[in-house]
């Protein structure tokens, strides 16, 4: 009697990817082509990270890099950490009364710190560009430890600071010899934080204020900040008297932003605002050098009308989630 094949059934994968339920494979072809299958962990380090592109900070940070060492140095790659972005995560808070006016619960701010050294241990000093939401409340520990470990540091975008105190973003500020870039709301008492940047980041360029800018404002950039280039004071309250002072005392500025801005000019009450509803031509003269001066204050405009409603301090919060993250000026917008 002549032998027959052995031969077995098999349900699995084939290593060409199809399914062979019910097939029958013959002794020895199993065992071949399962050799032949590559596994998750084999592909090559570039093209994992291009997948590792596509994904989030949330997602990158969600254990991926505990696969094994080639999805860590994978997950460790420059490419991938140029830009930490938390624009889309906010803090779980509630307004209080007193300083700093906002309680962040404590689930809320272990997630963030959790987040934060992960993503200092992943990009290993790479990051260049770190954007927080206006509504997410960084602590100052919070603040120092991502700013020494992220001494490349170029652009940062960090509207909200009602629980970072005076030593806490100067300490940072330090850090970052390399900042050319600013995002930061209106504060109160400009001078300690404007004179840290003057000196400590000498190719700093651009600045984006949200928030009024007044005159004592417009005086600390003008005393600090003499090689500005970029200013942003867009969808805010804006002294006519501080925007000439910028305009005459930051010579080497190019672009200037006050679109949806509500203009004002002093009275000779000092208690009351007039608004003006048109740029003089006297500061479209002195406004003349600058290489893009940008301007709106249509009535017709949704977002002047929305400056307006909330009396020059816009309230984010109200709006189309992202609509804080728009500028005309690209290089400020993200």
């Amino acid at each position: 009697m002549t032998d027959k094949p052995s031969s077995r059934t098999r349900t699995e994968k084939h290593c060409d990817g199809v399914r062979l339920s019910g097939q029958v494979w013959r002794s020895g072809e199993m065992e071949d082509c399962v050799s032949a299958v590559r596994r998750w962990e084999d592909l090559e380090t570039d093209i994992l990270v291009k997948i590792f592109q596509s994904f989030d900070v949330f997602e990158l940070t969600s254990g991926i890099a505990h696969v094994c060492s080639g999805w860590r140095l994978a997950c460790c790659d420059p490419l991938l950490w140029k830009t930490l972005d938390l624009s889309m995560m906010k803090s779980n808070f509630i307004k209080i009364p007193s300083e700093p006016y906002v309680y962040v619960d404590d689930p809320s701010d272990k997630l963030l710190s959790r987040l934060l050294k992960i993503s200092m241990s992943l990009s290993r000093g790479n990051i260049t560009t770190l954007i927080f939401h206006f509504n997410l409340y960084v602590s100052d520990d919070q603040l120092t430890y991502t700013a020494e470990r992220c001494p490349k540091l170029k652009r940062l975008v960090l509207p909200g600071w009602n629980r970072i105190k005076k030593t806490g973003i100067c300490k940072a500020i330090s850090c970052w010899k390399d900042l050319e870039s600013l995002t930061m709301p209106s504060i109160a008492n400009p001078p300690y934080f404007i004179e840290e940047i003057a000196k400590n980041c000498r190719n700093f360029r651009e600045l984006k204020i949200m928030g009024p800018c007044d005159i004592f404002f417009a005086s600390t950039l003008v005393a600090y900040l003499p090689k500005l280039k970029v200013l942003s004071l867009r969808c805010s309250m804006l002294l006519r008297e501080a925007l000439l002072m910028i305009l005459e005392g930051l010579p080497q500025l190019e672009v200037l932003n006050i679109s949806h801005c509500l203009l004002f000019d002093l009275s000779p009450s000092p208690t009351s605002k007039k608004i003006l509803r048109e740029i003089d031509p006297f500061i479209h003269e002195k406004a003349s050098r600058l290489r893009r001066f940008l301007t709106c204050s249509q009535d017709t405009c949704v977002m002047c009308q929305r400056t307006k409603t909330d009396e020059g301090i816009l309230r984010w919060y109200k709006y189309e989630e992202g609509l804080w993250k728009e500028d005309e000026v690209s290089s400020l917008a993200h």
